[in-house]
């Protein structure tokens, strides 16, 4: 009967081998680690580099991502802070990746492109290619190069316009193509062009203290706006040598147009 009985604590005994042994100690120190980089204290956030922005402030930013302070980056979900990045309006992407060892949040953005600037009042509103209005500036801020500036003075445009909203489609056109002329484009030698849309004339170039040319209305159906290249050339034929003596240029079409000089004083 002895025998039996050693048999068996043997065979018990031998339940716990090294290698279970060695399993064991492994899970537990998984689970170990585990908790260590996931809990509330390990790599807890330490910074949030931010891109300097043109049209987008660091609050807006920051409010975007709410990260909490101190929170563990280390089981930090990008995907939906990048969502919300791109759910502002200036901004077209977002990247946001973390940084280990130091537990830094970094976020890249690129911003949407602005090619226009309509302004109502002392207000501009900043538009990217497709008429998207995703900032608004005074009207004595600084822009890039290449954005064209529209002064709508139609009364229908007081209030109209807000960030989110749109421009257009036939004044976004109109205005991408005057607003890429330049004084030596119809033959004028002032130092700027001003592109104003108003009720009584359409749309209008002039220059400071010189002439007003009306370009006009546009309408797809009536008057379309591939007529515009035709009516800068026409211009520059009207003002060819006689600039400093024209007042008012109206281009009725492509090929039709007249002027009318200043006043000479008796």
């Amino acid at each position: 009967m002895r025998g039996v009985g050693e048999r068996g604590l043997r065979r018990t005994r031998r339940i716990v081998t090294p290698a279970r042994a060695g399993g064991l100690l492994g899970m537990l120190t998984a689970g170990f680690l585990f908790t260590l980089v996931t809990g509330p204290t390990a790599f807890g956030l330490s910074r949030t580099d931010l891109p300097e922005l043109a049209w987008t402030e660091p609050s807006a930013i920051e409010a975007a991502l709410a990260l909490p302070e101190g929170g563990n980056v280390f089981v930090l979900d990008t995907a939906p802070l990048e969502s919300a990045l791109e759910a502002l309006p200036g901004i077209a992407s977002a990247d946001v990746t973390v940084a280990l060892p130091d537990a830094a949040v970094v976020v890249a953005i690129e911003e949407r492109t602005a090619i226009l600037a309509w302004e109502v009042g002392n207000r501009r509103y900043i538009a990217d290619a497709s008429g998207t209005i995703f900032a608004e500036v005074d009207d004595d801020a600084g822009l890039p190069d290449g954005v064209a500036v529209v002064h709508d003075q139609r009364l229908s445009s007081v209030g109209a316009f807000a960030i989110g909203g749109q421009v257009a489609p036939v004044d976004l056109d109109v205005a991408t193509r005057l607003g890429s002329l330049g004084p030596g484009d119809v033959g004028s030698t002032a130092s700027a062009l001003r592109v104003a849309v108003t009720d009584i004339d359409g749309y209008v170039v002039s220059t400071p203290r010189g002439w007003d040319a009306v370009f006009g209305f546009y309408s797809p159906a009536t008057r379309p706006t591939d007529m515009i290249p035709g009516q800068a050339r026409l211009l520059r034929s009207l003002l060819e040598g006689r600039e400093p003596e024209v007042r008012r240029i109206i281009l009725a079409s492509e090929t039709s147009g007249t002027y009318i000089p200043r006043s000479t004083p008796r």
